[in-house]
């Protein structure tokens, strides 16, 4: 692929919202991958279509079905994130809510986009077998390896974990409405793939390996039907020394009519030392107070997350969330002063700070609760694990 195709994408031909789809000749999961939902991250349009062109032969064994469907449609054909919101930060409980009551004509820009992608999610849906699998494919404004980004159930981290590529866990804590949230709070299976820098041909290549992946772990193919090995070692490959679970410990948001620019030169996963400077705010230096390493620093024009912080998760940090998960550690919380159930869906916590002080978030993080709302007497805390359609997926991986 030349390096002038990924800039800009071509929809005259195909303005539909579903790329493509198609059905093999066996009962099997359903696979449903997002892209483009920023308009200025095309690639995984590119790669979906790469592939969906070439697994025609491959019907007869192909378990289930494959859906691609497009995002931000009229931003993908002028080549900007968003036209005035962004389409990754609007699927929050009060927009969902109103798109069910109000009608499709009274919508327009990006909550029209939201509108036609939502039904057409839910169409599929109603209309499919699962288990159901959503993967979201994304590209970064900085030169990067590739990523996966999931909200931290014990059934994400299971599925990701196949895939020889760095996990980062806790996004969702730091952005309210983005897809993936939506798609986790049903139950299923879905986190987003980053495949390397917007306008980097490389990043088509990943995508398109990353995609027969999935195929592969998700139970449609088998390794034999494709040449796994390469596109296994194409990730591999391009993330060795990287291949471990990291977690985000700080995000720089962006506020309103605050001039913000990245010190030029950072790569995603590159580690800064405690001192020097990595962006500026309105004419003043930001430093790095600690050793950490950058992830996603801002170089496009558009968006409100400056950067954001990540470390290393250690592995027995997570060998002791998955045993204190399972054995639901979190039913006895409740019985500790200042913490009460938010309602009797158990899902939700509220944490007193002034009685519960000894709770961190990191404690919280152990058990798969993740802070959406915090005030400074109150922590409300969200539950991945209880909305979890595990046995769905027994038997596919």
């Amino acid at each position: 692929m030349s390096e002038d195709s990924i800039t800009a994408i071509d929809l005259s031909t195909q303005r539909q919202r579903v790329i493509g789809h198609f059905n093999g000749n066996n009962e099997g999961p359903t696979l449903i991958f997002v892209a483009g939902i920023h308009g200025n991250e095309p690639a995984g349009i590119y790669a979906l279509r790469k592939v969906l062109g070439s697994i025609e032969p491959l019907k007869n064994s192909y378990k289930g079905n494959l859906y691609a469907i497009a995002g931000n449609l009229s931003a993908l054909e002028k080549g900007i994130r968003y036209n005035k919101q962004d389409l990754n930060r609007l699927w929050t409980k009060e927009n969902l809510e109103n798109i069910q009551t109000e009608d499709k004509t009274e919508k327009t820009g990006e909550l029209l986009e939201l509108h036609e992608i939502y039904f057409t999610i839910q169409g599929i849906l109603n209309t499919e077998q699962g288990p159901f699998y959503f993967f979201d494919l994304h590209t970064t404004s900085s030169q990067t390896i590739p990523f996966i980004t999931l909200n931290d159930s014990l059934l994400n981290r299971k599925y990701a974990s196949q895939y020889p590529v760095p996990i980062i866990l806790g996004i969702e804590e730091f952005l309210e409405g983005p897809l993936l949230s939506y798609i986790n709070e049903l139950g299923y299976i879905a986190f987003g793939f980053e495949g390397g820098q917007h306008t980097d041909p490389a990043s088509v290549d990943h995508h398109i390996a990353f995609i027969y992946l999935s195929l592969v772990y998700s139970g449609c193919l088998d390794k034999t039907a494709i040449n796994f090995k390469d596109y296994y070692n194409r990730l591999f490959r391009s993330t060795e020394g990287f291949q471990s679970f990291f977690e985000i410990i700080k995000r720089y948001e962006i506020k309103p009519f605050e001039e913000f620019e990245m010190a030029p030169g950072f790569k995603n996963f590159q580690a800064v030392k405690k001192g020097i400077r990595i962006a500026q705010s309105n004419g003043k230096p930001i430093y790095s107070t600690k050793d950490n390493r950058i992830f996603m620093p801002l170089y496009q024009g558009k968006g409100n997350d400056g950067y954001f912080l990540i470390l290393k998760t250690p592995k027995i940090f997570l060998r002791i969330s998955a045993v204190l998960r399972k054995i639901h550690f979190d039913r006895i919380l409740p019985l500790l002063p200042g913490v009460s159930w938010s309602s009797e869906t158990k899902d939700e916590l509220v944490v007193n700070l002034k009685i519960a002080r000894f709770f961190t978030k990191n404690f919280l993080h152990l058990l798969g609760y993740r802070s959406k709302q915090q005030g400074k007497t109150h922590l409300r805390v969200k539950n991945r694990e209880v909305a979890s359609r595990e046995s769905e997926y027994s038997g596919y991986f």
